[in-house]
């Protein structure tokens, strides 16, 4: 994988990926990390993937406007909390607490202290989520897991092992609802199927609505940085 640097102020690093299937030139900026990728069809020249970037200058600097910045953890930094806002205030005590509006954390350890707070809650709301819709549909559900994916906010092993982003409890509740409904549909059926999406929509209504914000919002949930 190459590279090039299109002028400007700032300059903007772009991958050269080449890729033999590709049949045209297309540029990608990822939402978690900011990264502007080129992919090259076979044939193409470096020139032309340089030409090709300078006649979308434009539109990168628009794409990458629109990333979001990572954002520190910590006292004065507000957090969504199931979608609802709260703001970090230093507190007494060696653990983080979540009260009304706000999460207090002991100066100092915040991020780390309010990430403990905040996994604590995925595990538990996901395990209520995941009980729940495994007796709807009537399968058993074996090892509950939470990761901090950035590839896919929740998975289903064929033995029935479940594995989700915490990051989800960032997101509004029907969110997190969503996504365990569409991983516990798996569990009777292992793909995406016009019969899998029925299984989802039966035990979760109006997935559309939750699914459509995770699509649009939720790279959003991983400009939180929990280091301090």
């Amino acid at each position: 994988m190459g590279q090039l640097t299109l002028p400007g102020n700032p300059p903007v690093e772009i991958l050269l990926r080449r890729s033999a299937r590709a049949k045209r030139l297309s540029l990608r900026v990822s939402q978690l990390d900011g990264r502007v990728t080129l992919t090259l069809p076979n044939g193409v020249s470096n020139r032309q993937a340089t030409d090709f970037a300078s006649e979308k200058s434009d539109w990168i600097a628009n794409a990458l406007s629109k990333h979001a910045a990572p954002v520190e953890v910590g006292p004065g930094v507000s957090i969504p909390v199931e979608g609802v806002s709260r703001r970090i205030i230093a507190g007494e005590g060696r653990s983080a607490r979540l009260l009304p509006g706000t999460i207090t954390a002991p100066e100092g350890r915040a991020g780390k202290t309010v990430l403990a707070l905040l996994r604590h809650m995925a595990r538990d709301r996901l395990a209520e989520a995941v009980d729940r819709y495994g007796a709807e549909v009537g399968r058993d559900v074996g090892r509950l897991t939470l990761r901090d994916t950035r590839s896919r906010w929740g998975s289903c092993s064929s033995d029935g092992n479940l594995m989700f982003s915490w990051r989800l409890i960032l997101a509004p509740a029907e969110v997190l609802d969503y996504v365990t409904a569409h991983e516990v549909a798996h569990l009777v059926h292992m793909d995406h199927s016009a019969a899998f999406w029925g299984v989802v929509r039966e035990i979760c209504p109006g997935f559309e609505t939750p699914r459509k914000w995770l699509r649009t919002e939720g790279a959003g949930l991983h400009r939180f940085r929990f280091g301090a």
